[in-house]
Order: structure tokens, then sequence, then C-alpha cells
């Protein structure tokens, strides 16, 4: 079913106010879960909704919370989160790295004791409508094992690079896994196979059985031992640059909050020959003949704003059972 973009989000900034979000902390908030199921990512939008709601119910995250500054040096910040709602703690951040990309052609705020962000693209497009290159990751509570290993000691922590462009922003927005957990989990709803190999079953077999996938914990990152290396090069410089907790230590707490991340911007030259070199990459991306018939190559990005288009004409479809748990909140 479809429901008009503008109804789903007064449903989140009802619930939230009850839950003693301010006004405008609210409508930030529901804003950006309407935007995510808006351009596509269920996962993150309605179907990650009642996850938060009982986030809030549980005090791993404070409405009232606001982050605080504790330390930093010419174009580098450090900040504590406080616990507070992860989206808007992490818009904050991005804001803040923006401003000092400004004065000094690049910034980067790292932020402690912080909650998950929900969609990490949402702070990408924030930072390329602001005309600048954005770069932002986070780690996780373990949920991927070490290429060659069996159990989860690794965070499947997305990774987020975005590159300003006047003919619509590039914007990447990768799990470390072949397949987000959230995705998994929407598969497994569906009752549907995965299009290609995401993880391994309980018999150490390649599998496109999400259910299996989830069971055996046995997530198969991108490019096998690569995607194993960044996650903990990830998790390195998330912990090393906020002060903050590292995927060890959220583990060990048995609640994925209170977690690290990291927002890097970067001022890109603001003229002609930069816009050129931006289409040239593109332009020659998409000369790659087709593998199948009427399918056309895209960029990072791109796909998204076609569905933002349809989802906001057509209404934002939603999981008509999770949309009934929510008018229930």
């Amino acid at each position: 079913m479809r429901i008009p973009f503008e109804e789903l989000k007064a449903e989140f900034k009802r619930i939230l106010t009850k839950l003693d979000f301010t006004a405008e902390k609210a409508e930030k908030c529901a804003t950006i879960f309407a935007e995510n199921s808006r351009d596509g990512v269920y996962t993150h939008g309605l179907n990650r909704f009642p996850v938060f709601v009982k986030h809030i119910t549980d005090g791993l995250v404070k409405p009232a919370a606001e982050p605080t500054k504790e330390g930093g040096f010419g174009a580098i910040e450090q900040w504590d989160g406080n616990f507070g709602p992860g989206m808007l703690n992490a818009g904050f951040c991005m804001a803040r790295a923006i401003e000092l990309a400004k004065n000094n052609g690049i910034g980067c705020v790292a932020i402690k004791n912080t909650n998950h962000w929900m969609r990490g693209g949402t702070y990408g497009w924030q930072a390329a409508e602001a005309g600048y290159i954005g770069i932002c990751f986070t780690n996780t509570i373990a949920n991927l094992p070490p290429w060659g290993g069996l159990d989860p000691r690794l965070g499947n922590n997305p990774l987020v690079i975005a590159v300003p462009r006047k003919n619509g922003h590039v914007v990447l927005d990768m799990a470390i896994s072949q397949y987000a957990v959230g995705k998994l989990i929407q598969y497994q709803s569906k009752n549907e196979e995965l299009p290609l190999p995401g993880g391994y079953d309980k018999d150490g077999n390649l599998s496109t059985d999400a259910t299996a996938i989830l069971q055996s914990q046995r997530l198969l990152p991108v490019g096998f031992w690569k995607g194993s290396g960044l996650s903990l090069v990830l998790d390195l410089l998330a912990t090393v640059l906020s002060g903050g907790n590292s995927t060890a230590k959220i583990t060990q707490s048995g609640n994925e909050a209170g977690i690290s991340q990291v927002f890097i911007v970067i001022k890109p030259n603001d003229d002609d020959q930069t816009a050129a070199l931006i289409e040239e990459i593109i332009a020659y991306t998409k000369t790659s003949s087709p593998e199948h018939e009427g399918v056309t190559i895209s960029y990072p990005g791109e796909n998204t704003l076609l569905t933002r288009e349809r989802n906001l004409r057509d209404g934002v479809l939603v999981d008509e059972k999770i949309w009934n748990t929510v008018l229930g909140l």
C-alpha cells in the first residue's frame, strides 16, 4: 500500500511528541524517517521506526540530550552525543563539519556516545545539497564475522561518500556486508530469495536464503577479505578520532547504543572545470554495454532520485503490517 508523504511524516511526529520530544526535534526526526522511506530506504524509514520507539522507551535514546563539545583543534572537533537521538546528532555533526570546511577547506567532526543514525546517506545528501563533498562512517554492534572467522567480531560499519553535482548528486551509501541486516530482514519477511549470495548457512555454504544467513550470523562482507579489512579500519578510525566506544565495547554492553561516528567535509572548487570533470567520469561510466537488455548503467544516488519522484507522486510504499503497528503506537 502507499501513503502520502506528509501523512507518513505527521504520524511519526505524533508519536514522537508523545515520547517527550520537543516539537522541533519531533519534526526533524519525523522528516528523516519519512524521507528515508520516500527515497526507497524502507529498512531505515517506517520499518525501523518501531525499533526506534522501543530504544526510547528502554532509555537507550534520550530525547532531551544535546551534543556537547569535548575538544578540538583547527579543522577537527570532538563531540559527545550524550545518547541523544542518533539522526539529530549526525545532522548536527555534518553541519559543524560543513562550517569548518567553509573556513578551512576541510572539516572533521567525530562524535562518541551517540545512537543509530538510521540511513547514513541522509548526511551525504546533506553535505552535497550544501555544495560540499561529504564522507562519513559509523561503527556498530558486532554482527559480521572477520574473514576466516565464524563468530561476529566486526561491525557492519556503513560508509557514505557524497559528491555534489548539478544534475543529481552522487551519493554512495553502503554497508560492509553484501546486504545490510535490514535488507536481509526485508527479504525474509517477503519470503524472497536474495539475487546474489549474501552470507553462509549453518553448514558453511554460501546462501541466498535470508533466514539461513540471519540464523548463522555469518554475513558475507563485500569483497570478501577486503570488506572485512575495511570494517576493521573504519572501527579503528571512528573509535580513535572520537575517543568513544569500539565495536568490542558496544557489543559487550549488549545494546547498539553509545556508538562512535566521523563526519568529514571537503570544499570542492565550484567552477565549470570541476563540473566538467564530474560529468566526464559519469558519462564515460554509462557508455558500458548493459549486461541485460533494458537495463541502464546508473551512478550511486541516481535511482534514489527516481524512487523519490515516484513516491512523492504516487505515495510512499509501506509495509501494511508495520504501518498498522505504527498507527497503534
